[in-house]
């Protein structure tokens, strides 16, 4: 973890050749069974499960606040917009890559993406090796099983299973437009947009082991070629 080192430790790692890993979360309703803080939980374990894989790799802070507008409405929800969250990344790189020469933030929030490419597209203008990592998974879209499995994998005390209720259940596809021009409360009363209803932590458990696959395969080439050989990939 890089908030545990010295900066003579982390220039140390920095000149043997260490990635940076950020967790780029959220802090926003997940119905009422899910904390605010799932979506920072499970992109903060995703780097947390490549740097034990990745030697390389050095997981930096979490980011906890993203571009939550859609969750507005519901208590607890701290959203930072867009145009902010842009401006943190891009100032939060250029600081970065002063001390290491490749930056990998790992995102859990569908709200974050479009900042967050936009974002990287101008880092790397600039010449900055900066990475996104969106997860790819077949699941619904917010608070309903695949979140709420995770959750009961990550930290199943935290998990109120007694309040867990499903909410639209329809596609996401379906739920877009009406979810851009009304936000979670003009389709979901109780912020879900799926059903938790059968989830288990053995099943989050998979969807990890799946997502943690997903990340090391495309980053891998980014690594030097030692370290494949090192951990047989």
């Amino acid at each position: 973890m890089l908030a545990d080192l010295t900066w003579p430790e982390a220039g140390a790692r920095a000149a043997a050749g260490a990635i940076l890993a950020v967790a780029v979360g959220a802090t926003e309703q997940h119905g009422p069974h899910l904390p605010l803080s799932t979506d920072t939980d499970i992109a903060a374990e995703l780097c947390a499960r490549l740097a034990a894989v990745r030697p390389e790799v050095l997981v930096g802070p979490a980011i906890p606040y993203g571009a939550s507008g859609e969750h507005a409405g519901f208590p607890g929800t701290l959203s930072i917009g867009q145009a902010a969250l842009e401006l943190l990344i891009v100032e939060l790189c250029r600081s970065a890559t002063e001390t290491f020469d490749r930056i990998l933030l790992v995102n859990w929030h569908g709200g974050n993406i479009e900042p967050l490419r936009r974002a990287k597209d101008l880092l790397r203008t600039e010449s900055r090796d900066v990475r996104v990592y969106l997860p790819r998974f077949h699941g619904d879209a917010h608070a309903g099983r695949s979140e709420t499995a995770l959750q009961l994998a990550l930290a199943p005390d935290r998990v109120r299973n007694d309040s867990a209720a499903a909410g639209d259940t329809r596609p996401l596809a379906e739920l877009l437009p009406l979810l851009r021009a009304g936000g979670v409360r003009a389709v979901s009363a109780n912020g879900v947009l799926g059903d938790p209803a059968g989830a288990t932590a053995g099943e989050g458990a998979a969807l990890l082991e799946h997502l943690t696959s997903d990340l090391i395969d495309r980053t891998r080439l980014w690594w030097p070629v030692a370290s494949q050989e090192r951990t047989g990939t």
